[in-house]
């Protein structure tokens, strides 16, 4: 098996984590321009672009990093003990900035201004409890395909990223580092920053339970 080095990995998850941001923020704004005002359109462009894109950078960066490239996936492995803590940390740090990244250059490439704080409040319980189970089926999906080893993981996490984009009423963000990257993009993926500590307390929590529920549930078996 190879063994990649920290920088290696670290610059995987910078560079997925960025790709990943680029296509949501790039497509969204591409999406509403073609829409001509059909929200819904605009987000079924939004969805297939991100939820195709993500299942080729899983395929793309896995080997190198895990393809995490989101802090809840990161923080939920460091539970498990499958990274160290200040492994844990240096990933965090990659996707927040990778994320930042991402967003830049998706303004860059539809000629819009770089620096953006975005307005669109998503605020309520229905959008905190659509967080929290956006994040509990991704972190479910996450778990499932370690723990079976699935070659198909990239499709897997790709679809549910797919369907949860309708099934929840935010939209799924499901990814601390991607809710505050699109705080910085005032855009069709935008949420604005009084938003965001809601959506990461939602995602946290959801994680958390998923990780609880899907470690007894997923647990290996003594033979008896």
């Amino acid at each position: 098996m190879d063994i990649v080095s920290l920088d290696r990995r670290l610059a995987a998850e910078f560079l997925g984590t960025a790709l990943l941001l680029a296509m949501v923020i790039g497509s969204g704004i591409m999406g509403e321009r073609l829409a001509g005002g059909n929200v819904a359109l605009a987000l079924l462009a939004n969805t297939l672009s991100t939820a195709a894109g993500l299942t080729v950078l899983i395929g793309v960066f896995g080997p190198v990093s895990g393809a995490h490239f989101n802090p809840a996936v990161t923080l939920v492995l460091w539970r498990r003990r499958e990274m160290t803590g200040a492994c844990a940390m240096a990933y965090g740090a990659a996707q927040f900035f990778g994320g930042l990244a991402g967003v830049w250059a998706a303004h860059l490439m539809f000629g819009v201004p770089v620096l953006q704080v975005a307005t669109k409040l998503r605020d309520g319980g229905a959008q905190e409890f659509s967080e929290a189970m956006a994040t509990f089926g991704l972190i479910a999906t996450v778990l499932a395909c370690r723990r079976f080893r699935l070659t198909n993981a990239p499709q897997l996490i790709g679809l549910y990223i797919a369907s949860a984009y309708w099934f929840t009423a935010s939209t799924s963000f499901a990814n601390p580092a991607v809710t505050l990257a699109r705080a910085l993009s005032d855009s069709f993926a935008g949420i604005a920053p009084a938003s965001v500590p809601g959506f990461i307390a939602a995602q946290l929590a959801g994680a958390g339970v998923a990780l609880l529920l899907f470690s007894w549930l997923l647990r290996k078996e003594r033979a008896t």
